[in-house]
């Protein structure tokens, strides 16, 4: 967040327009939202970050950045970066990525066209859960310096040891992503097929609306996945109630798995309105696969799950 906060204020002055997907993290919703009103800064938000119209629609001429946060927290929804590079460019805006989700070791914004790319180091940058920071890259000299100014005056570097933790989780971030994103596909194709689950979001499935996209701009799918329950918050919290080893946090990109609900932790401090519009439901349960064995991670779902089927439906499901 300090990251974001700190592009925003380098870039952005009053009188200004920014134009950002709804589906970002709650907090970078709230910042946006909230926050910058207060320093004459206008805000657009884009109902579907896949609707590059909506995105033209959107713009003014005193639009000065499209923000997106590609992969999506939480529902993994992928944006045509070179498309909406493009649209910033040829309205004399910039494009800023949050590459939360992938990591540079599976997606590189900037080869199609950003300006500057985000990282939350808090995630798979450290790959432990053990410190928080943020990470600012761009290939602009000017943005850089500029950037750096305003972190030398406004104070929001991180201490010396956690920049030393997160340069050596850089080591194995490649390899780690890999193994992130192998057993994340494995899970959520296990997740289809369960009869008490109504709908999984993860870009590796054949059924994800952008799979072909993420292919062309990812090296691989990443470590987090979304599915719907049927039913409500109710039935949501059973299934993560009936874990034992993962992890119930709203963080992700841990050498341990986690699980959580969206609507009451991430997203949580936004108004009923708010989630509506970015789609986030109570019936949405988010799982950020770690190294455990896939077995193992299924094991667990499935006594939460069967315990939302009535019995001739857990009979079934054990026969699949």
């Amino acid at each position: 967040m300090a990251a974001i906060n700190a592009t925003c204020l380098t870039l952005l002055e009053a009188g200004q327009h920014v134009v950002v997907s709804r589906n970002v993290f709650g907090a970078t919703m709230t910042l946006f939202s909230k926050v910058l009103s207060k320093f004459g800064v206008e805000v657009t938000f884009v109902d579907d970050m896949t609707d590059l119209d909506a995105w033209r629609a959107s713009v003014r001429p005193s639009t000065r950045l499209l923000f997106v946060e590609s992969p999506s927290n939480p529902h993994v929804e992928i944006a045509d970066l070179t498309a909406l590079a493009d649209i910033a460019h040829q309205n004399s805006a910039l494009l800023v990525v949050d590459n939360a989700m992938c990591t540079p070791a599976l997606q590189q914004p900037l080869r199609f066209g950003a300006d500057v790319v985000i990282h939350s180091a808090t995630k798979f940058l450290d790959g432990q859960g053990r410190c928080v920071g943020g990470a600012l890259v761009t290939n602009d000299d000017d943005l850089g310096k500029a950037m750096i100014g305003h972190m030398r005056i406004s104070g929001p570097s991180m201490s010396p040891f956690n920049a030393w933790v997160f340069l050596n989780g850089l080591e194995t971030l490649s390899l780690r992503m890999q193994a992130h994103s192998a057993r994340a596909l494995e899970l959520a194709c296990w997740l289809e097929t369960h009869p008490a689950v109504s709908c999984v979001h993860y870009p590796g499935l054949h059924s994800h609306p952008q799979r072909s996209l993420a292919r062309v701009q990812q090296s691989g799918f990443g470590g987090v996945l979304s599915f719907e329950v049927h039913g409500g918050r109710e039935q949501a919290w059973a299934v993560i109630d009936a874990t034992e080893f993962l992890s119930i946090t709203a963080n992700l990109g841990d050498v341990k798995s986690t699980i959580t609900h969206p609507a009451t932790t991430t997203h949580g401090r936004l108004s009923q309105e708010e989630r509506d519009a970015a789609n986030i439901g109570e019936a949405l349960v988010r799982v950020a696969v770690a190294h455990e064995s896939v077995d193992d991670i299924r094991a667990v779902l499935t006594r939460g799950l069967d315990g939302l089927l009535s019995g001739a439906e857990r009979i079934a499901a054990k026969g699949c």
